[in-house]
């Protein structure tokens, strides 16, 4: 039971809370669905990227996938091997693709003919050979909020079956490019396992007829996206995840890899902030905190929910916007949510904040960005300090 008044009164708030034995028995649950299996499970970087969570979970046995340098970086300093890092991403910088090539991780998975270019010119000049993959549009409609739908031809990410084909051919011709990798990904927090099975029977069938003309390819990247309980969510059990996914590759030896993010870290995360005071408009409640938009964005950028808490607190409820000190309309945790009476000093946790919280957080309205804390067993340690104003202002230069 984490003592979340011990934790904000030692490092104030607002403040991030991570449960890093949840999160060690998400990374389990997982393995243990693709056991007996050759499988490598690639934890998302970008869902939070703090390194002594992505150290925790290459202690465990995870790889890393990864949509910048940066974090291809925090991958190898936080101690995953180069050979479980993929690097992927849209828009990788000519700099940024010679740097992961002199690092040799795994593979880097590309998301378009032009990019596939740019990546055979940087290898040619290293004289090196590229390992790739190619992500794949299957098309499939994830049945998520469109903003994190990622398969859809709409979406901005990869390249249809036909034009993935001549890719591979070109590919697979060139003696600075090694194809050993597919990938897919639908889309975040999917809660319906069919899209995922249907995605993933169509890109197999590409495997196949890629193995047909001698492309050897070893490594299936099932991308990642399974949905966490926010609110009353249905959800994807993890068994059931790699039966459909194995389902689809009869005839077939590759690797499965998937790149769990929110997955592992979502519900393992707690945002605690503080409350000011209250006040009514006309008839309407609003309860102020310290923590803003600019700490965690998901409510204001997604309208997503979160489940709010306040601590200790009974009594009557009635409706109340939770709103923060930012000067925007959208900087909210909860609108019309039933919460208790509160007093200045009461804290309020934000449930489920582990994954898109921090990593997404920014310094509008000058605004330093929280600790963040690891809590194991009745073990707690400081993962991230407090910024100060200094931390703020560190690289800014007047011009007189």
């Amino acid at each position: 039971m984490i003592d979340f008044k011990a934790l904000a009164e030692k490092y104030d708030t607002p403040l991030y809370i991570y449960d890093f034995e949840h999160i060690a028995n998400r990374y389990e649950e997982l393995k243990k669905a693709f056991s007996g299996k050759k499988s490598l499970i690639c934890y998302a970087v970008k869902a939070n990227s703090n390194l002594s969570v992505i150290s925790h979970l290459a202690a465990l046995g995870s790889g890393a996938d990864c949509v910048s340098i940066g974090e291809v970086k925090r991958a190898l300093a936080a101690g995953v091997p180069k050979y479980k890092i993929i690097f992927s991403g849209v828009g990788k910088r000519d700099e940024e693709i010679e740097e992961a090539l002199k690092e040799d991780i795994l593979l880097l998975n590309l998301e378009s003919e032009a990019e596939m270019d740019r990546v055979e010119q940087i290898a040619k000049r290293l004289q090196k050979e590229a390992r790739i993959s190619i992500r794949v549009n299957p098309n499939i409609d994830p049945k998520t909020h469109p903003y994190i739908s990622t398969g859809l031809h709409e979406n901005k990410f990869g390249v249809d079956i036909e034009t993935a084909k001549r890719i591979y051919i070109r590919a697979k011709n060139s003696p600075n490019l090694d194809p050993v990798g597919i990938h897919f990904h639908i889309g975040s927090q999917l809660t319906e396992l069919e899209p995922i099975k249907e995605a993933a029977s169509i890109v197999a069938d590409l495997v196949r007829s890629l193995k047909a003309i001698k492309i050897d390819i070893r490594f299936f990247d099932v991308g990642g996206g399974v949905g966490i309980v926010y609110d009353d969510e249905k959800t994807i059990d993890p068994a059931d995840y790699a039966k459909a996914i194995f389902s689809t590759l009869h005839g077939l030896d590759v690797t499965v890899v998937c790149e769990p993010g929110r997955f592992m870290v979502g519900n393992g995360g707690y945002f605690v902030t503080r409350v000011l005071y209250e006040k009514v408009n006309e008839g309407k409640r609003f309860i102020i905190v310290d923590g803003g938009m600019n700490d965690l964005l998901r409510p204001s950028l997604y309208n997503a929910y979160h489940k709010v808490e306040v601590v200790g607190r009974e009594g009557e409820e009635s409706e109340a916007d939770l709103v923060g000190p930012v000067c925007e309309s959208g900087d909210f945790f909860a609108k019309n949510r039933l919460l208790p009476p509160t007093e200045p000093g009461d804290l309020v946790v934000v449930h489920s904040a582990g994954a898109y919280g921090f990593v997404m957080a920014s310094n509008y309205n000058t605004r330093p960005r929280p600790a963040e804390v690891a809590v194991e067993g009745d073990k707690e340690r400081c993962i991230r300090v407090r910024e100060s104003f200094d931390d703020l202002v560190r690289l800014e230069k007047m011009c007189l």
